[in-house]
């Protein structure tokens, strides 16, 4: 018996030949280099939260700008307003990335997750060669049987006053009987040409890494950098009816018309008023 027959038999790393685990040397050697963002790069088998981890890593000094954390497994993931996130073993891309925009304007940080929605679409759409669009705030859609279905998000958490943790899932290998809500979707049921995790992941960091350096060169001016045309075109949300569920049962309901300079959505109601809300400020967000 191979010692990848004994782990078969065991339950082990290789017990789902369909996902195969992250090579961690190879991933660090792609990407962690001289001139490079990623300072280090490190794969763990199984945590809580990839953003909880690197949060507490940046606070005790731990880790610095560049650092990527990433889980075959979280079982505690979280989204937007603490949601939760499960899949199985390695039928994702499950990261988080500190960064510490020091130069950029603190009142322009809220562009960081929108940024990051821009890249990892970008990223998966040359790797896997499936369409993502991005659902603002936070979320990513690709079409499955011509349905738009969410096939991850992307959560921002401040570490300390100089720092941002941005964390990433993506469903790759979901099968249609893992999914754990029928809206949900991953790139395999979107026909992705390529679930290599390896190379989605090279990918999608090689792309936040380019997106992240214009952003910063231009002061973390959405305009100059690219960044607010850019998410504009590949947002879903802009051109249709939503309601936007605000604290204290209070609602607005209108055309999505804008992303603004300060990356809130812009509502056209229907007595003539553009009202901007903020990711900070809606609860859900939801076609009319």
């Amino acid at each position: 018996m191979t010692p990848r027959d004994a782990a078969d038999a065991g339950g082990g790393r290789w017990s789902d030949l369909d996902r195969p685990p992250l090579d961690e040397t190879a991933l660090r050697r792609g990407l962690v280099r001289e001139g490079s963002l990623w300072s280090g790069l490190d794969v763990v088998q199984r945590t809580g939260s990839t953003n909880s981890d690197l949060v507490a890593a940046a606070g005790s000094g731990r880790a610095g700008e560049g650092a990527v954390l990433v889980a075959e497994e979280q079982t505690t993931g979280r989204g937007r307003l603490d949601r939760r996130w499960t899949a199985p073993p390695r039928s994702g891309l499950f990261f988080s990335v500190l960064l510490t925009p020091g130069e950029v304007p603190v009142t322009r940080w809220g562009w960081l997750p929108l940024l990051t929605g821009v890249a990892v679409a970008t990223g998966l759409s040359r790797a896997a060669g499936v369409d993502t669009a991005l659902k603002w705030p936070n979320d990513l859609l690709v079409t499955v049987g011509g349905e738009e279905r969410k096939a991850g998000g992307i959560l921002a958490e401040r570490a300390g006053e100089s720092a941002v943790v941005v964390g990433v899932g993506v469903n790759v290998s979901l099968r249609a009987e893992e999914l754990p809500v029928p809206q949900a979707g991953s790139l395999a049921l979107a026909g992705a040409v390529s679930t290599d995790r390896d190379t989605l992941l090279r990918s999608v960091l090689r792309s936040l890494e380019d997106w992240y350096g214009r952003w910063r060169e231009a002061g973390g001016d959405p305009v100059g950098s690219g960044l607010q045309e850019t998410y504009a075109a590949g947002c879903a949300t802009l051109g249709r009816t939503v309601r936007a569920e605000l604290p204290g049962d209070r609602s607005l309901v209108g055309e999505a018309v804008a992303v603004d300079g300060d990356g809130r959505l812009v509502i056209a109601t229907e007595e003539g008023v553009q009202e901007p809300v903020g990711a900070g400020d809606i609860v859900h967000l939801r076609p009319a």
